[in-house]
C-alpha cells in the first residue's frame, strides 16, 4: 500500500472515530438531561464524575500509569481543573434546563474561543480573515441568544458559561506538563466534575434522592458514553491528519439536534438555525486557513 494510500486510510479512520464519538457525546448529554428530570445537579454530577473518575483510574493501572505524579499540582494543571469545573458544572445545567439542541449549537463555539485564547495567550498567529470568522461565529451565537429580544432567556447564558469554561480547558490543556497523559487528564478531569458537583449541592441544598431504575440507567448510560467517546475522540485525533479529522467535531451538532427533536420534541428556531450555520462555518474556515498557512 502506498503511502497516500496509508494516509487516506488514517484519515478515514480517525474521521469515523470523531463521528462516533460526537454520537457518543450527545447520547450522553441526552442521559444526563433525563436523569436531571428526577434528580439533583450535584448529585449527577458526583455520580456521574465518580463513575468516570473509576473507569479512567482503572485504565491508567492497566496500563501502567501512576495516578499521581508531582506534576499534577502544576499552574496548569490546576487552571485546567477550574475551567473543567466550569465548563462541566455549567453546560450539564443548559442541558438539564433549556433545549438540548440549543446547549449542543452554542457548544460548537468551543474551537473559535479556543483560536482566538490561543492567539491572545501563547501569541500563535491569527490572520485578519481568520478574527473576521471567529468574530462571526460568535455573532452566531449571539443570535442564538438573542439578548435585548423578548426571546431571550437568561438560561441560555449558561451554555455560554459551559462553552467558555470548555474553551479554556483546552486551552490549558495545551500548556500541561509531557508527563501527564490522556489516560491522567481524563482521570483528574471527572475528578474535577466530582468537585463540580459537590460545590453545587451545597450551594443548592437539594437532598438527594433514590435514583429511580430509569435514572440509574440513564446515569450508568451516561458514564459509559462519556468515556468511550473520549477514547473514540483520542483515537480520531491519532489517527488522522488533523485538518482532516476536525471538521467531523461539527457532526456533534447534527446528532445534538436530531436527538433533541426525537426524543424531546424539539423544534430549532430560524435563528438557531441562521446561527448555527454561522458557527460552523467560521469553523470550517478557520480550520482550512490554518491547513492552508501549514502548506505554505
Amino acid at each position: 500500500m502506498t503511502a497516500t494510500a496509508l494516509a487516506r486510510k488514517a484519515d478515514l479512520t480517525g474521521s469515523v472515530f470523531m463521528i462516533l464519538a460526537m454520537a457518543l457525546f450527545a447520547v450522553e448529554d441526552a442521559f444526563i438531561k433525563t436523569a436531571a428530570l428526577t434528580l439533583p445537579i450535584g448529585q449527577i454530577l458526583i455520580l456521574f464524575g465518580a463513575g468516570g473518575a473509576v473507569v479512567f483510574a482503572v485504565l491508567a493501572r492497566a496500563n501502567g500509569c501512576p495516578l499521581y505524579v508531582p506534576d499534577v499540582l502544576s499552574g496548569p494543571m490546576r487552571i485546567r481543573a477550574l475551567f473543567e469545573v466550569t465548563g462541566r458544572l455549567f453546560y450539564t445545567l443548559a442541558i438539564a434546563m433549556i433545549p438540548l439542541s440549543a446547549a449542543t449549537v452554542i457548544l460548537q463555539a468551543t474551537p473559535l474561543v479556543v483560536v482566538a485564547g490561543a492567539a491572545v495567550l501563547f501569541k500563535e498567529r491569527v490572520d485578519w480573515r481568520r478574527w473576521t470568522a471567529i468574530l462571526l461565529g460568535l455573532m452566531g451565537v449571539m443570535i442564538i441568544v438573542k439578548p435585548g429580544t423578548d426571546a431571550f432567556s437568561v438560561l441560555s447564558l449558561l451554555a455560554v458559561a459551559g462553552m467558555i469554561g470548555f474553551a479554556g480547558r483546552d486551552l490549558a490543556s495545551r500548556a500541561t506538563p509531557a508527563t501527564i497523559n490522556t489516560l491522567l487528564l481524563g482521570f483528574y478531569g471527572f475528578c474535577a466534575v466530582i468537585v463540580a458537583g459537590v460545590g453545587y449541592a451545597v450551594w443548592e441544598g437539594a437532598a438527594f434522592a433514590r435514583p429511580t431504575p430509569l435514572a440509574a440507567v440513564c446515569l450508568l448510560g451516561a458514564v459509559t458514553a462519556g468515556t468511550v467517546a473520549y477514547a473514540s475522540l483520542m483515537k480520531a485525533m491519532r489517527s488522522g491528519d488533523v485538518s482532516a479529522v476536525t471538521p467531523f467535531r461539527y457532526t456533534r451538532l447534527l446528532f445534538g439536534i436530531g436527538i433533541g427533536f426525537v426524543l424531546f420534541g424539539e423544534r430549532p428556531d430560524l435563528a438557531t438555525w441562521i446561527g448555527s450555520g454561522l458557527i460552523v462555518l467560521s469553523g470550517l474556515f478557520i480550520m482550512w486557513r490554518g491547513k492552508r498557512r501549514a502548506t505554505l
